[in-house]
């Protein structure tokens, strides 16, 4: 097959959509497939076999790691020498809705997928009034194409009621190679430490530093138990005010990790502590798992998906008038609280794991590239 990629974001942007796309093509140009990837300019000119075409792009105002790239005569002259079997649009926003109208005047078949919930986004910027507005924009662009993909059976649900069509579920999947309890070392505890004394309760966030992730709600699990520690590893346009939020607390902002110096971070926490409630997924929260550290996340979105509540990690409620503080902290100390219960939610979190690797995703979306170009029922997940 031939399938061109338009995506808001990719290389070298560090997310979990740009991981999963990054995956996929790997695994697409494995299975002797080509790939065309349209995407903001900054990466590199061919991945993994791959082709990209970079187009110019200015940062959004409000979030200066994504970038607005408005589609140019070059793009549309990429993809008709390409000559694609299908179009699979990537949280398509401006550059993607430049997909869509390639696709759809081109009569290329089209193909939607959504990772990033932007309609709870919102709220966290200040414009939660927009998002009935959004979710229109949304509906437009997405009934466009033949399949949406969604990374959570949640995700599903909700764009079904929100109206967007053709919906099924594209299934998870985590690096376990990369990502394995034997990375655990004391000098990635150090690191993390950043100078504070170890009690053997290293707490752990890895992802964006952003308004949506809820990150500040880590300061009250932070104050009642002065023995914990907290390392957050990664950046982002929110990053000042969190360190000015966590100032005079026991935490550690070590920046962006990559390959296994990530992957030592992971398997070297005590507890990874994820508060966001607006995620599709949540792949750091398998990526924690495949290393071996037992995770609290929030019990929302695609979440509930991936961890199971006191087998192999646990959950946390975020609503109420603390914004879930209480339940977070509650959660905290349960995973913390018995060594024993703790090694055994490190087992089950690295076997559940070891259930979703990437090539069976890959396997699964060429299976629906597949029946969409042989004109087959396109519903795969009951």
């Amino acid at each position: 097959m031939k399938i061109a990629f338009f995506t808001e974001t990719f290389l070298p942007k560090v997310d979990g959509i740009v991981t999963r796309l990054t995956k996929t093509v790997q695994h697409l140009v494995a299975a002797g497939d080509e790939v065309l990837i349209v995407c903001p300019e900054g990466g590199p000119d061919t991945y993994m076999g791959a082709r990209v075409v970079g187009v110019p792009a200015m940062p959004l105002p409000l979030y200066p790691e994504l970038k607005l790239a408005l589609p140019r005569p070059a793009v549309s002259e990429a993809l008709e020498a390409f000559e694609p079997h299908l179009v699979h649009v990537v949280n398509p926003a401006v550059l993607g809705l430049g997909g869509i109208w390639l696709a759809k005047t081109r009569g290329f078949p089209l193909v939607a997928s959504y990772h990033t919930h932007l309609p709870k986004y919102l709220e966290h910027y200040g414009m939660g009034m927009l998002e009935p507005l959004l979710w229109e924009l949304l509906k437009a662009a997405h009934n466009q194409a033949s399949l949406n993909l969604c990374t959570s059976t949640a995700m599903v649900q909700e764009l079904s009621e929100k109206g967007i069509q053709h919906t099924d579920l594209w299934q998870r999947g985590v690096d376990t190679e990369l990502f394995r309890p034997e990375l655990r070392s004391e000098d990635a505890r150090r690191r993390l430490l950043g100078g504070h004394s170890d009690t053997g309760k290293l707490l752990l966030y890895i992802g964006r530093l952003s308004a949506e992730k809820q990150i500040e709600r880590i300061r009250p699990v932070l104050e009642a138990m002065p023995d914990a520690r907290l390392a957050l590893v990664g950046d982002g346009p929110h990053r000042q005010q969190l360190e000015a939020h966590f100032s005079g607390l026991p935490a550690n902002f070590v920046g962006y990790l990559a390959g296994e110096e990530l992957a030592a971070a992971y398997a070297s926490g005590d507890a990874f502590l994820f508060p966001s409630s607006t995620e599709t997924l949540g792949l750091v929260l398998l990526e924690a798992m495949a290393a071996g550290c037992p995770v609290v996340g929030a019990n929302r979105g695609g979440i509930p998906d991936i961890v199971t509540d006191g087998v192999n990690g646990c959950l946390y409620e975020p609503d109420g008038d603390d914004d879930g503080a209480a339940s977070l902290t509650a959660a905290t100390r349960r995973l913390l609280g018995d060594p024993a219960e703790r090694q055994a939610l490190r087992q089950a979190a690295r076997a559940e794991a070891e259930r979703w690797g990437w090539a069976g995703a890959t396997d699964q979306l060429r299976a629906y590239y597949g029946r969409l170009l042989a004109g087959e029922p396109l519903r795969l997940v009951a």
